[in-house]
């Protein structure tokens, strides 16, 4: 048994709720979310050279992946591997981007389903984003 860390109530060190407070996880000191994150230590122009988030806050907001290479539900980096995505180069459901392999998406080059592309694009519902705002 140890205190919770929020109310200092007695709890299991298994508890995954305080049984008084209602506070997640409180046998831990810290408590930063739930779910998964890994950050590499190598650092280029300030951002991780990856950065993987499939992670929540304790108030239950999504944390992005932020980095060189980004992966998560919700990422922005120079390559993206997400479900909404800003990237580069990105892989996704939902994207804004370079060059871009998605479901839906805006960007300059792209092979989607659904997509708005200003150089060139290829799909099913691919459109040229150019003409439609009559640029050309």
């Amino acid at each position: 048994m140890k205190p919770c860390r929020v109310c200092r109530h007695s709890v299991s060190e298994d508890a995954r709720m305080c049984p008084n407070c209602g506070a997640p996880r409180p046998a831990q000191e810290t408590f930063d979310g739930y779910g998964y994150e890994y950050k590499s230590p190598v650092m280029l122009f300030g951002l991780p050279l990856v950065h993987v988030s499939f992670k929540y806050k304790p108030n239950r907001v999504p944390k992005p992946a932020r980095g060189i290479i980004a992966i998560g539900q919700f990422a922005c980096g120079v390559v993206t591997v997400s479900q909404f995505g800003i990237g580069i180069f990105s892989l996704g459901q939902m994207v804004i981007g370079g060059f871009v392999l998605a479901q839906i998406c805006v960007a300059y080059s792209l092979l989607a389903q659904i997509g708005l592309y200003l150089h060139s694009g290829h799909g099913q519902l691919v459109r040229d984003l150019g003409k439609l705002l009559g640029w050309h």
